[in-house]
């Protein structure tokens, strides 16, 4: 199956999975998964590490959420000025992080990141840790009710598959091909007379805008916005969606999204069936260790699929696919036994 083909077969699941599954716990999944793209967009991509990535996810659901409920915006005016919020935010937090490299750049996004969570602890517009209620989903061009869950998920499908086209176009773009020669060797793409810091930022900026395309969908989505959202754990669980897919593959974020919102939203519920099970009382508790069951699968993913589940995946196929060209192009001839 090739690569178009593949995505065909995606979208139609995507497109049959609210009849199956709870159509909000799927697109909180999609948010997160653009969430995991765009900061794969900077990290896999450009090769620059950020632990700030919450404050672009969480800016936009704060600010856009605000403007929704207080000032009544149209839904895509909302969605439009959290995403701006966030590429704004990311371009102030850009362009102080690639003054440094390495984890220097890494601790300076941390840094400002927390600035920006306490900012938004103590506005009195944000609701503090009882976080911001009752955002309205609204009506998409003034006439679609979104308050019907399976027309919003369609719409957030809708904006998730934009989102994810945006990064893979990009990828696959002139200015995709530097940000790669930037990560693999950042003085030759110098020497050849890139403003490698343009790039950075540019890249910084996109990745931003994007993690807040997600942010404010999500609030939408589930009508609320809590101070976790911009919390630095939230930045280290986007890092771990990311190593745990594939870091810098396309789709490899996708399944580390997949793979973490679905152990964090349903751990409990597959710990209450195997204690049916097995009558083993323990597995209830599961579900009050997900950060625990989620360290174990880092741990195994770091030590068996150092490239993630989709690197490790196309790793094998390519291996496969190069013994079945090599075993084509050079057949080992068996000498025929001689009869009597």
């Amino acid at each position: 199956m090739n690569t178009k083909m593949r995505y065909v077969f995606a979208l139609g699941v995507l497109l049959a999975a609210p009849l199956v599954v709870y159509p909000v716990f799927l697109m909180k999944l999609l948010c997160f998964a653009l969430f995991a793209c765009a900061f794969n967009l900077l990290a896999g991509f450009t090769g620059l590490l950020s632990f700030g990535h919450a404050a672009f996810f969480g800016s936009a659901g704060y600010i856009g959420g605000y403007l929704l409920r207080e000032t009544g915006v149209p839904f895509e005016m909302g969605l439009i000025l959290g995403t701006l919020t966030a590429a704004l935010v990311g371009f102030v937090m850009g362009a102080l992080a690639i003054r440094r490299q390495g984890i220097y750049f890494t601790m300076i996004t941390l840094a400002l990141a927390q600035m920006a969570y306490f900012i938004f602890l103590q506005a009195p517009f944000t609701g503090g840790e009882d976080g911001m209620q009752s955002v309205p989903r609204g009506r998409l061009l003034g006439a679609v009710d979104l308050s019907n869950d399976m027309t919003m998920y369609y719409v957030v499908l809708a904006i998730c598959i934009g989102g994810f086209a945006v990064i893979a176009r990009t990828v696959h773009s002139p200015f995709g091909q530097v940000m790669k020669a930037i990560k693999d060797n950042e003085p030759r793409a110098i020497s050849l007379g890139y403003d490698v810091d343009k790039y950075k930022l540019l890249a910084f900026v996109l990745s931003a805008a994007l993690s807040g395309l997600a942010g404010i969908t999500k609030t939408v989505v589930l009508g609320f916005e809590t101070l976790t959202d911009v919390h630095w754990g939230l930045s280290g669980l986007v890092v771990l969606m990311t190593l745990v897919g594939g870091l810098g593959t396309l789709t490899g974020p996708v399944v580390g999204a997949i793979v973490i919102i679905a152990l964090e939203n349903r751990l409990g519920d597959l710990g209450d069936l195997m204690a049916r099970l097995t009558t083993i009382e323990w597995f209830r508790s599961l579900g009050e260790s997900v950060t625990i069951v989620t360290g174990l699968i880092f741990i195994v993913c770091v030590l068996a699929f150092r490239r993630g589940i989709v690197g490790e995946l196309a790793g094998g196929s390519l291996k496969w696919t190069k013994r079945q060209r090599s075993a084509v192009e050079n057949p080992v001839i068996k000498p025929v036994a001689e009869t009597s």
